[in-house]
């Protein structure tokens, strides 16, 4: 069974790690604890919703724009070249990403997935700095 077929179903976050290209240096963005999933489908749909670790209402702009830095969100049509999946984003939590194809490197064994990022500026964290996210999903039942 290649990637396209192990991929689709849904996907339950266990860890969130980013990768400082500089220093080499690790740092847990979302938390000891994050939640989250990633669905995709057999036609080519995929959902991803990451949040950080104890995130709390919002009860002023200020907590609202802090949110916004333990949150990771798209959806889009996704496509599978190789051992990476593509995803054309049409909605995005961060607007710089929609009209993008954001590339994600899988590797799957069983029921777990580790997936990693190109490097790359995220708009929530390590701000101006080269990174790349380091991510560990497990198949939900």
């Amino acid at each position: 069974m290649g990637l396209a077929e192990e991929i689709v179903g849904t996907w339950q976050l266990v860890s969130y790690q980013v990768e400082l290209q500089a220093t080499g240096e690790f740092i847990d963005a979302m938390g000891d604890y994050p939640r989250g999933r990633v669905i995709f489908t057999a036609d080519g749909w995929v959902a991803f919703n990451l949040e950080g670790t104890g995130r709390e209402p919002a009860h002023s702009d200020e907590d609202r724009a802090h949110l916004m830095e333990t949150l990771v969100a798209y959806i889009g049509r996704y496509r599978i070249e190789g051992n990476q999946w593509v995803t054309t984003v049409q909605t995005a939590w961060a607007p710089e990403w929609v009209g993008t194809e954001q590339r994600r490197t899988v590797t799957i064994e069983g029921d777990t997935a580790q997936v990693v990022t190109p490097w790359r500026k995220m708009p929530n964290w390590a701000k101006d700095q080269m990174s790349r996210s380091i991510i560990k999903f497990v198949r939900a039942r």
